[in-house]
């Protein structure tokens, strides 16, 4: 489903603008082939992560539950917001992040204020419909060390194996273990946040 996309290669970047391009004009990762940002816009479900960063995997590890996530673009905009809605302690929360477009069609970058960290977003495959997989490169601007996330989006919180199977072979390419794939578990976050906003507005 995803072909091989090579070693994964960083220019680092000193400043970025909203529509930002790294020194080399050459795409680091190969992205979706003719990708379309409209189509790729709405409602998704993170169903499974990996990464090579034991802080990013020790937190995820604690929580692997499905949860939703939005994608809105307003087309005079270069950039786009994604809001997650996870369920944790009782609670429902809504964390958002924005998303600059760059000259590369499936390619973002994003800042994480809360971890430092710059993040260099590829949409390695998609077919709009189904899944989409999200390769990120992360850099943390205190200690300037690296790492890759690898990502799982459905338009269902359904999964095939097969999807499982494929998305565990690019994980695998990229040199981690597919048997670290933390993936997502559908206990009810929807139906949990339907309930609460039920008690709040009556």
């Amino acid at each position: 489903m995803w072909r091989t996309l090579g070693a994964l290669l960083l220019v680092l970047v000193s400043a970025w603008t909203l529509r930002a391009e790294p020194l080399d004009p050459e795409p680091v990762i190969q992205t979706q082939e003719n990708f379309d940002l409209g189509k790729f816009m709405g409602k998704w479900y993170q169903v499974a992560a990996v990464s090579t960063c034991p802080c990013y995997m020790k937190r995820k590890s604690r929580n692997p539950e499905m949860f939703p996530v939005v994608l809105q673009h307003v087309g005079s905009e270069l950039n786009f917001t994604k809001t997650a809605t996870i369920f944790r302690n009782g609670t429902c929360k809504q964390m958002t992040s924005r998303y600059s477009l760059t000259n590369t069609p499936g390619r973002f970058f994003h800042h994480v204020s809360r971890f430092g960290a710059d993040v260099d977003s590829f949409v390695v495959g998609t077919n709009y419909e189904e899944y989409a997989a999200m390769l990120q490169l992360s850099r943390d601007q205190r200690s300037g060390e690296k790492s890759t996330n690898i990502l799982l989006y459905s338009r269902t919180m359904n999964v095939t194996s097969a999807l499982l199977d494929d998305f565990k072979q690019l994980v695998e390419e990229h040199g981690i273990s597919g048997d670290t794939i933390i993936i997502n578990q559908n206990n009810g976050t929807e139906e949990k946040n339907r309930r609460r906003e039920q008690r709040i507005w009556g």
